[in-house]
């Protein structure tokens, strides 16, 4: 188990990258639109840089939904790999079996 106030952190920075969403998006189309002038390009491109960093999403952190493993998670199940084998042996997940060649 990971520990608590790392979990927390990340769950901290989904909030805040959510909150900023649309303004980051907003400020983004503005600095990446050419024929707007070059002096509002970069009023929008000061107030990018004035965000928080944790509004980032490059800052997110993929974790395990039930253990908070920050590595070897599957994101399309959002469960690290140990506790998706777990899950997956027990038969809980249709349609995953174990693989056998």
């Amino acid at each position: 188990m990971a520990k608590l106030s790392l979990i927390n952190r990340n769950l901290k920075r989904k909030r805040m990258v959510d909150k900023y969403a649309d303004k980051r998006a907003r400020l983004i189309s503005t600095i990446c639109n050419y024929t707007i002038p070059i002096e509002k390009r970069n009023e929008a491109r000061i107030a990018l840089q004035m965000l928080p960093r944790n509004a980032s999403p490059v800052r997110l952190r993929n974790r395990c939904e039930l253990t908070g493993r920050p590595r070897g998670v599957y994101s399309k199940f959002g469960l690290g790999r140990i506790k998706l084998r777990e899950i997956a042996m027990s038969g809980k997940i249709p349609g995953i079996t174990k693989a056998s060649w």
